[in-house]
């Protein structure tokens, strides 16, 4: 029989900290309970959550799932220790795309890597999911925490996130076939550069040799970090009605790719959508990206969503209610374009 060490391995030894990941468990499950909605009744701890599409009131729906993350603008969060709304970004960049399939978000869940738990840090990361969650309508059921050293740097972390929503069947977006040459784009405006293009934010900013803390040339009363920090849009409870109203035929979330890749993957074949580019004015920070790294036009409009956040299709004869609708939910809203004959 081998004989055991007197002071044998442990999980903590290893760097794995159960009792960490448990003060985080209660530190979060408030946050979650504040982000209930009907069909969403369950709390934290389990192996898996319910969702009651019934009490959601749907009678005939589809679910819709997406799943993303923030990308490098993790680093600038990392950097400059703001961790507050990169929660937001998460949520965001799920549940504008569920937007995209004219569906309603319904539930969220989240997943929290890093080398070493700080508790602190990721209960104001999960903080700012909760927060997302609640513009978004979207319960936060659950997620997962992963410690894992020799994985991340110190200080270093990744976020996933996953949304699942639900439409009626006949209420999908895109309707291709409904779209016709003349149809009215309609954009919503952005807060920034949302969560997109950080790579090449990241790479301007070190170029331009300012630091994050440095007052930000394009933001009174800001740093650069701070500014670079703006969180995702969410325009879940302005458009949505909308959407349901029947009246929207198309809806793209500008995400990578910008405005030159994501408005196709809504619109028919055989149709385009021609914007006119000088039809809103673009946020201060595109410029300065634009100048201080001497970016292209074209690049700015296939890397930035350039002050564009959503895209929304419309016929001719809606164009005015829509915008008006959107206008009195509080939303940047403009005219931006047409769908011509490619």
């Amino acid at each position: 029989m081998t004989n055991q060490p007197a002071n044998g391995l442990t999980y903590a030894g290893a760097g794995v900290d159960i009792d960490a990941g448990a003060a985080l468990v209660e530190a979060i499950k408030p946050l979650a309970k504040a982000t209930r909605r009907p069909g969403a009744d369950g709390g934290l701890g389990g192996f898996g959550a319910l969702f009651d599409l019934k009490a959601a009131g749907y009678d005939d729906p589809l679910l819709v799932s997406t799943t993303d993350g923030v990308g490098t603008k993790l680093k600038v969060a990392i950097e400059t220790g703001l961790h507050g709304t990169v929660g937001i970004d998460l949520v965001a960049m799920c549940v504008n795309d569920l937007l995209a399939q004219g569906a309603e978000p319904l539930l969220f869940l989240d997943y929290f890597a890093t080398g070493k738990l700080d508790v602190a840090a990721a209960t104001t990361v999960v903080a700012g999911i909760a927060e997302g969650c609640r513009q978004a309508g979207a319960a936060l059921v659950g997620g997962e925490t992963a410690e894992m050293p020799g994985m991340y740097s110190e200080g270093d972390y990744d976020l996933a996130g996953f949304s699942v929503g639900a439409v009626e069947r006949d209420g999908v977006l895109p309707r291709l076939d409904a779209q016709r040459a003349g149809d009215i784009l309609i954009g919503l405006g952005s807060s920034g550069p949302h969560s997109n293009g950080y790579s090449l934010v990241r790479r301007i900013v070190e170029h331009s040799g300012l630091s994050w803390d440095a007052p930000c040339p394009f933001a009174d009363g800001q740093t650069l970090g701070e500014a670079l920090m703006a969180p995702t849009r969410i325009y879940v409870k302005s458009v949505l009605p909308v959407i349901q109203s029947g009246r929207v035929k198309g809806c793209a979330h500008i995400t990578g790719g910008g405005l030159i890749e994501n408005p196709p993957r809504a619109v028919a074949k055989g149709l385009v959508a021609k914007f006119d580019w000088d039809a809103w004015p673009r946020p201060a920070v595109f410029d300065w990206l634009a100048k201080s790294g001497g970016v292209a036009e074209e690049e700015m409009r296939r890397t930035f969503n350039c002050g564009l956040g959503l895209l929304l299709i419309v016929g001719a004869s809606d164009a005015e209610a829509v915008l008006a609708a959107l206008l009195n939910a509080g939303e940047d809203a403009f005219v931006c374009g047409q769908l011509a004959a490619a």
